[in-house]
């Protein structure tokens, strides 16, 4: 502990250098949800099993611990590949002192933005970019985060409406069928979301629809 408050404490350029690269750490790790979020495929995740939720009617049913928890590790597992590349080259040669923080930086945020480049629309980027008047980079190495992140993030969003629009359009249908008979038998007063409650559960039940909507996210990166 006095060996921290004394690196933060001198004038010694080698020191005060140390000091600002720790900030730079802990700027980094206290980022971490923002990053866990907008660069990562957690985005896409959570919005579409929030949609499923929604089309089921269910109200809280998952509850939000269920689901964000679910994203989470389906985070994990999707991002996996590039959570190890980032891990063999930059997080290693750093802990064996082979490569500065600087070079580790850089090193760890090729993959992420080769993972992100692969799922962003190139009209969603060229918005970032022209607003930004950055010159159309010739490689994934040349785009800025500044302007890759946002458009990634709206690019995820609009991925996940888009599947979330497919997930609703059947249990839709279950509620107008639902209404209408309901309305032919002169029963108005009863609210249809009571009645197709329990045919969107078992359509979604024997259908296996959470093995569907796992094997949809799963195959759309």
């Amino acid at each position: 502990m006095n060996e921290m408050i004394e690196i933060f404490n001198t004038s010694n350029p080698e020191n005060v250098s140390t000091s600002i690269k720790l900030l730079l750490l802990l700027t980094v790790l206290s980022l971490a949800p923002g990053i866990l979020i907008l660069m990562t495929c957690f985005t896409r995740i959570v919005i579409v099993l929030s949609f499923v939720r929604t089309s089921l009617g269910t109200q809280q049913m998952p509850p939000n611990q269920v689901i964000i928890g679910l994203a989470l590790f389906l985070t994990f597992f999707i991002m996996a590949p590039t959570f190890s590349e980032i891990n063999e080259q930059a997080l290693q040669p750093l802990f064996n002192e082979e490569i500065s923080l600087e070079e580790a930086y850089g090193q760890a945020a090729l993959p992420i933005k080769e993972f992100m480049s692969n799922h962003t629309r190139q009209k969603d980027l060229s918005l970032f970019l022209g607003y930004a008047q950055i010159d159309k980079p010739s490689s994934i190495e040349d785009i800025p985060l500044t302007a890759l992140v946002p458009a990634f993030a709206i690019s995820e969003i609009k991925t996940a409406f888009q599947i979330g629009f497919m997930i609703f359009i059947p249990f839709l249908v279950i509620d107008m069928i639902v209404a209408s008979v309901l309305m032919s038998m002169g029963m108005m007063m009863l609210p249809p979301v009571m009645i197709s409650l329990p045919f969107k559960i078992l359509l979604f039940v024997l259908v296996d629809g959470w093995n569907l909507v796992i094997k949809s996210l799963l195959l759309s990166f």
